[in-house]
């Protein structure tokens, strides 16, 4: 290694620091406008989505369309929330029954017939 390897160093060097404090100058932001002055922000932000009128009404009418499905769907799933807790009532009662007529017959010494599993859940026993 001699002088001339330790030039081309200092040189290598000095260049690069020259390019990175223009690439720093160059990537910078720009400064704000002065205080006094008004600020235009249109001119900064990133032109909006614009949509023709006939698109638009058309998406609208079929946002509005599903709208009233969705509506018209909430209206059955509560109508029929109501229809199976009424079931269910009913169900209830029904077992009740269905106990209370066990009993008699085993008081008297009949063997009933079993419950089927599926009506279970519904017994109050």
């Amino acid at each position: 290694m001699g002088a001339d390897d330790t030039v081309l160093g200092v040189l290598i060097a000095v260049v690069g620091v020259i390019g990175s404090v223009l690439v720093a100058r160059v990537s910078a932001p720009r400064p704000a406008a002065a205080a006094g002055a008004p600020v235009d922000l249109d001119d900064e932000r990133p032109p909006a989505l614009e949509v023709s009128p006939e698109i638009w009404r058309d998406m609208s009418s079929k946002i509005s369309g599903l709208e009233r499905k969705v509506d018209h769907l909430t209206e059955i799933v509560e109508a029929q929330t109501v229809k199976v807790t009424t079931l269910e009532t009913l169900l209830r009662q029904a077992m009740r029954l269905l106990r209370s007529a066990h009993r008699q017959l085993r008081a008297i010494g009949t063997d009933p017939d079993p419950v089927p599993p599926e009506l279970i859940p519904y017994s109050i026993d």
